[in-house]
């Protein structure tokens, strides 16, 4: 497992659950000596007790012996945290990207970011409805496990699965990452819709109009309308659309309060995707007006009652 942010430490104890020693990378120091001493992250997952089959260590060359590779690291650094794991990586161990989000720099889905720095590495995705907090404490929970081989995604599959944690498996890479990094700017405009009081009839409609948007801008690249709807999509969006324990639904309210980006906190993965998102969007054709409000917003071109005007003052059209 590589990144002991929340999520990285609630997989490992997922895995760990599975009967499976894990051993975590953490950037952190303090972090590594938490877990190596106590078994507990409080950086970042304070109050779980982990597993001891979860060793952490600070350095890359530690998991040339793995049989798979769980990439956790925030999306933003995945690029510059692959090129310091790609040396290690054995060429026959699936490397299962767990970030969600779209590269600034390059518009690039996480997926592509890892193969441009690890070309011949195998690269998945596993993504899907999942707080890191719930997944820690062995609550169900249901995922979505992604590798061009299927065979080799059920062979991961079996091996971390468990009755509380259950991967399903696909061979849409394209598709899962696409559901993980659009659902995540999604969430904070449901979140401003939360904000603004205007009901769950408004957040419904802006669910269900979002999900329109995910879906086109996934068939346009090449995923699967049953990705879309499955797991990875329209699951994870129903999730972070909905919840407080969301970052980025939270990040949405607090912006409709008035609050600026740059003081949002921690983590929200969909404000730092949601331009690249637009971008990448209208160089396929693909009109995503939803995602362009929240850019603006979050970027402050716009403030949030001008986006929200004009969402609403938007031509009448058919649905489909």
């Amino acid at each position: 497992m590589v990144g002991a942010g929340a999520w990285g430490t609630a997989l490992a104890q997922a895995v760990a659950a599975a009967g499976r020693p894990v051993t975590l990378w953490a950037r952190e120091p303090e972090v590594a000596e938490q877990i190596n001493t106590r078994h507990e992250n409080r950086t970042f997952l304070a109050g779980v007790t982990l597993a001891p089959a979860i060793v952490a260590t600070g350095e890359f060359r530690e998991l040339q012996r793995t049989q798979a590779i769980l990439l956790a690291c925030p999306a933003q650094h995945l690029r510059d945290t692959m090129k310091g794991l790609a040396p290690f990586v054995p060429a026959s161990v699936p490397v299962l990207i767990c970030a969600k989000g779209i590269e600034r720099a390059s518009g690039k889905l996480m997926t592509e970011v890892a193969c441009d720095v690890a070309p011949t590495a195998i690269i998945g995705m596993l993504s899907g409805p999942s707080f890191a907090s719930e997944v820690a404490r062995g609550l169900p929970c249901a995922v979505t496990l992604a590798l061009l081989d299927a065979g080799a995604a059920e062979a991961v599959a079996r091996a971390i699965g468990t009755p509380m944690f259950r991967p399903y498996v696909s061979t849409d890479i394209t598709g899962v990452a696409i559901g993980g990094a659009v659902k995540n700017v999604l969430a904070i405009a449901c979140g401003v819709v939360e904000g603004r009081g205007f009901g769950e009839s408004a957040r419904a409609a802006l669910t269900t109009r979002g999900f329109a948007e995910m879906t086109r801008f996934g068939l346009a690249l090449g995923a699967r309308m049953e990705t879309m709807g499955g797991l990875s999509g329209l699951g994870d969006l129903m999730l972070t659309a909905s919840s407080r324990k969301s970052r980025n639904f939270s990040l949405g309210v607090r912006l409709a309060e008035g609050e600026r980006s740059s003081e949002s906190g921690p983590l929200a993965e969909g404000a730092a995707t949601a331009e690249a998102l637009v971008l990448r969007a209208r160089a396929v054709g693909v009109e995503m007006p939803i995602a362009e409000a929240v850019a603006d917003i979050v970027s402050a071109r716009v403030g949030v009652d001008e986006a929200i005007r004009a969402l609403l003052t938007r031509p009448l059209k058919s649905e489909h």
